[in-house]
């Protein structure tokens, strides 16, 4: 749901275009102030080749965006001035002491947005394995032939994995949230889909991961007209390509808008199980207008929306991801399930609000469902423990996700049966 904080700013994509000064060269750091106390984390990196020529790249680490690739516009001596196309935005600045002061503008609106020069702390993330590794893994390609899109992932068999045993042992593909990330569910240096898959590999279950279209190592597909039903695609492609190389028991973990499609590769009958962690369990307008006012709640802004007002604000993106998003109902997905779910929430996620989507699922699935529902507490969306929830403090906790909802989702897999 990283794709659906303040939608409009959703698609950033800077664009830079002509000459720079070398005094712009490194990377600067800034907080675009949304109102209240909510603030955008922004990142730009400003690199010279060997020819003089600059380039750049843009992080947005609150919503998982990161090394948008950019190009200078224009600079004058002190001075900078940045395009955002895309989403019909601009930024001016004036560089002093180290410090580019200047104004973000987009819509008619204007955001007071300081850059400042950085050397990039290191960040701690103790839960990333590191190799040598008790099990293999294998690169490996599968291909969405309808879309044009082959993915690029790596199978993690378990330790102690034998062959002879692949009808038995268990295998999850995982699916990614909303935004195009890598086959680690890669943010602010956190990796949740590697962590899950030394965690499955280290109980006995096989995981496939994989890069999201055009990210990483993965190829073509439709990315700038994407909606859910193409991912949804890419993964059930996925599913096939397990089911052929011979894996008998294939399940499902998504994330966020992956847990979704979860349920919509189960309603089509072509997951064994599925594991849904934070996937919205209300049509999807009243899912994202929630987490608005959440966050809104949250920064102390006392101002909330309706649904009307919500649907109203996003048309000015014009993006058909968001247009499909906020029309599409899960229950209808969900009433169709009928293999084994796991899904769980945190208390204090604001992206997807637990109680109202995890009783959203509770009551779309069908009596005869085999399930699991739980929300744990004093978790956020990406399953760390927290403080308020809010995406701001990602980036500064250690903790990439919980040891019990890891603990508890091998246990879960492993007794099905």
């Amino acid at each position: 749901m990283k794709k659906t904080i303040f939608t409009w700013l959703m698609l950033l994509g800077v664009v830079l275009a002509g000459k720079a000064q070398e005094n712009f060269v490194g990377t600067w750091r800034g907080q675009l102030g949304l109102g209240g106390a909510l603030k955008l984390n922004l990142v730009l990196h400003v690199t010279m080749d060997e020819n003089g020529q600059y380039a750049c790249t843009l992080d947005s680490p609150d919503q998982g965006a990161k090394g948008i690739a950019g190009q200078l516009k224009v600079v004058q001596p002190d001075s900078i001035e940045v395009s955002v196309p895309l989403i019909g935005a601009s930024y001016t600045g004036r560089l002093k002491n180290d410090v580019i002061m200047g104004t973000f503008v987009q819509m008619g609106q204007k955001f007071s947005l300081d850059f400042e020069r950085s050397a990039g702390a290191e960040l701690r993330r103790p839960q990333t394995p590191m190799p040598p590794f008790p099990y293999k893994t294998e690169e490996v390609t599968f291909a969405n032939e309808a879309d044009g899109a082959t993915l690029a992932g790596t199978l993690t068999y378990p330790t102690g994995y034998d062959p002879t045993r692949q009808e038995t042992t268990p295998i999850v593909l995982m699916v990614t949230g909303s935004g195009l990330q890598n086959r680690d569910e890669e943010l602010f240096d956190h990796k949740p889909f590697l962590v899950i898959a030394h965690a499955l590999a280290c109980r006995g279950i096989a995981t496939l991961r994989y890069d999201d279209r055009s990210k990483g190592k993965s190829v073509g597909g439709e990315v700038k007209n994407a909606t859910t039903q193409h991912f949804m695609r890419d993964a059930a492609a996925g599913v096939d390509y397990l089911r052929h190389a011979g894996w008998k028991r294939v399940g499902v973990l998504g994330h966020s808008e992956g847990a979704n499609i979860a349920f919509m590769l189960a309603a089509r009958e072509k997951a064994d199980f599925i594991v849904s962690m934070a996937g919205i369990g209300v049509k999807g307008d009243t899912a994202l207008t929630a987490q608005s006012n959440r966050i809104l709640q949250l920064t102390g802004t006392a101002a909330q929306l309706t649904t009307a007002q919500y649907r109203q604000q996003v048309k000015q993106a014009n993006s058909p991801w968001i247009s499909y998003f906020i029309n599409y109902d899960p229950a209808i997905d969900m009433a169709k399930t009928r293999c084994p779910v796991m899904a769980i929430n945190g208390s204090k996620d604001c992206q997807v609000i637990a109680d109202l989507n995890m009783e959203g699922i509770s009551k779309a699935l069908p009596a005869g469902t085999p399930r699991r529902l739980a929300t744990y507490e004093g978790l956020n969306h990406l399953f760390q423990h927290c403080e308020t929830g809010l995406p701001s403090e990602y980036s500064n906790i250690e903790e990439t996700l919980s040891p019990q909802v890891l603990e508890d989702m091998a246990g879960w897999i492993l007794s099905l049966p």
